[in-house]
């Protein structure tokens, strides 16, 4: 069995920023309606953990037997570098299966008791879905994310259910417009995924994983990836102009700059290697512009 160093790399925690992101977001937007349950916020921090890092292990160990990750470019995968056996990855992939399904079950309920059992076993089956989710992106024969549907994924999870799951959970109420700043995340989150898949184009291509920034071509990929970011931008000032609040709300603001150097780094890119550096600072910038975007709306 692999040590515990090995395993912790092979959970690539630099991706949580951007899991965590929509919990912040979501959870600053309750506040700022003044509801805010401590324990909704640390369990749903803890489940998305859960759900996170099922879901490199899983693209780790999908990604692993197939053969994709042999000649790919940038940080090493476990499976594919022989670190962790397919079998002992397998063993972790189930039982972070388990971990989510009891968490993310806990918190249904929690959040869900004084609503009635309906709405306890909706969240509980959603909770099921985002943890099915999370494995079949690379794993199976019929992975969704080699069939070029990982974006619609990323936009439902770390964007719709991600911020407005949250929201709901802390105020046990809905409101259609938190989907706004729900896209500016899940459009964020997109981004970064497109980077990744920027950055794989040509290995994606020899072993067959068809994703959308292979089928856009690497120009039509970058636009693609402007897009996102304008969109993404333009969301959550709709947002405040539906919802005007104060001065604050224009505190997000202060994102703008590294979104802007995260594209013009996105079009500049030639090589694969280029993209690399490029996946950590757009998942700080989400972070950053979800927790500047909360705040102001609170402030």
């Amino acid at each position: 069995m692999p040590n515990l160093k090995v395993w912790v790399a092979a959970a690539r925690l630099r991706t949580l920023p951007l899991a965590f992101a929509s919990i912040f977001l979501g959870s600053l937007l309750a506040a700022s309606q003044g509801h805010f349950d401590s324990l909704v916020f640390v369990f749903s921090l803890l489940t998305t953990l859960f759900y996170q890092v099922l879901s490199n292990f899983a693209n780790d160990y999908g990604d692993g037997i197939k053969g994709t990750d042999q000649e790919r470019k940038g940080e090493a995968r476990a499976v594919a570098s022989g670190t962790i056996s397919a079998k002992d990855m397998r063993f972790a992939v189930r039982l972070f299966v388990i971990l989510s399904l009891l968490s993310g079950s806990f918190l249904s309920f929690w959040a869900c008791r004084d609503l009635g059992l309906e709405y306890q076993l909706g969240f509980t089956a959603l909770g099921i879905l985002a943890t099915w989710s999370a494995v079949n992106y690379t794993v199976g024969d019929s992975a969704y994310g080699y069939k070029g549907l990982g974006d619609l994924f990323v936009l439902l999870f770390f964007g719709f259910v991600g911020v407005g799951g949250s929201y709901f959970l802390h105020t046990q109420s809905w409101s259609w417009l938190v989907l706004l700043p729900g896209t500016s995340l899940g459009f964020f989150a997109m981004a970064v995924l497109n980077l990744n898949n920027m950055r794989d184009r040509e290995t994606d291509a020899k072993s067959g994983k068809q994703t959308l920034a292979l089928s856009l071509g690497e120009q039509g990929a970058k636009a693609y990836h402007a897009l996102l970011l304008i969109l993404g931008f333009d969301a959550a000032f709709l947002y405040n102009r539906l919802l005007p609040s104060s001065i604050w709300q224009n505190l997000y603001f202060i994102s703008l700059p590294f979104l802007i150097l995260n594209l013009l780094s996105v079009l500049k890119a030639k090589k694969p290697e280029d993209y690399e550096p490029l996946l950590k600072k757009m998942a700080l910038t989400t972070l950053l512009f979800s927790v500047l975007f909360g705040l102001g709306k609170i402030l």
